[in-house]
């Protein structure tokens, strides 16, 4: 009997514990925290979202580019396997890789982690200070932009560049985001080149219209504010908002992070 008993309390123990892991959920992001405080550079210089190759000193200026995918994906690993403590001392920059790694070599898609489980970092409020004070350890430990270019799921941009694809995107963005959790988009135009480049999708603006869907997006090109992506259900299409480096309007979605080999 005694065994019997023992048996169910750790059997239920076992089972709180499993749920407590399942049952964590993303925090809502709010984007002058939770984001990255640095730009992500463009290789080219831009007029009114056209491309000019770089001259002069602007060329030679060196630059943190390429790295739109890193920097979603690592924002994104942060607000679900990190967390902050601004009353500790901070790590010295050793230290500080090793936690930055610790957190970036968690997949992205993985479930979000109870706050006794997240990686801590010292000294710093969020993320955003901490991308703002050791911006250099940062960048020097969230990985390369080149492998980006080679993702096996790069091939949806020419199998599957149709509405009906587009319309399943929209679909599974709407219930991520339902479900609390976070959206890495891959924006393309291909086979035109007006924009290549990955945004965070992290809240759906509130109010109704009856044909538009607004999306709050995190651009790693733009860390001075949140960008918008909108949903047609008349054109049953994506667009984008126009900026300096994006003449704006009508692109297509594919999620990245969400799943292994994505």
């Amino acid at each position: 009997m005694t065994r019997e008993i023992t048996s169910t309390i750790v059997s239920a123990l076992l089972l709180s514990f499993a749920c407590c892991e399942v049952n964590a959920l993303t925090p809502p992001l709010h984007f002058k925290e939770d984001t990255v405080g640095f730009a992500n550079m463009t290789v080219f210089e831009y007029e009114n979202g056209i491309a000019h190759v770089r001259r002069g000193e602007s060329a030679k200026q060196k630059r943190y580019m390429r790295r739109c995918f890193v920097l979603c994906r690592t924002t994104m690993q942060f607000k679900k396997f990190a967390r902050f403590d601004p009353h500790a001392p901070p790590l010295n920059d050793l230290d500080l890789a090793e936690r930055i790694r610790q957190v970036t070599r968690r997949a992205a898609w993985r479930d979000t982690l109870p706050e006794n489980q997240r990686v801590v970092f010292p000294g710093y409020a969020n993320f955003r200070e901490l991308s703002m004070k050791r911006g250099y350890v940062l960048q020097r430990n969230i990985g390369y932009g080149w492998p980006t270019y080679w993702r096996l799921s790069n091939a949806r941009t020419i199998f599957e560049p149709g509405v009906e694809y587009q319309e399943r995107t929209r679909e599974k963005l709407d219930a991520i985001l339902n479900r609390g959790d976070l959206f890495v988009a891959f924006l393309t135009t291909l086979p035109h080149l007006r924009i290549n480049h990955a945004v965070l999708v992290y809240a759906k603006k509130p109010g109704r219209s009856p044909d538009v869907d607004r999306y709050f997006v995190y651009d790693p090109n733009h860390p001075e504010g949140p960008r918008e992506l909108t949903w047609s259900k008349s054109d049953r299409s994506f667009a984008y908002q126009k900026d300096w480096d994006f003449v704006g309007g009508s692109l297509r979605v594919y999620q990245v992070y969400g799943v292994w080999l994505q």
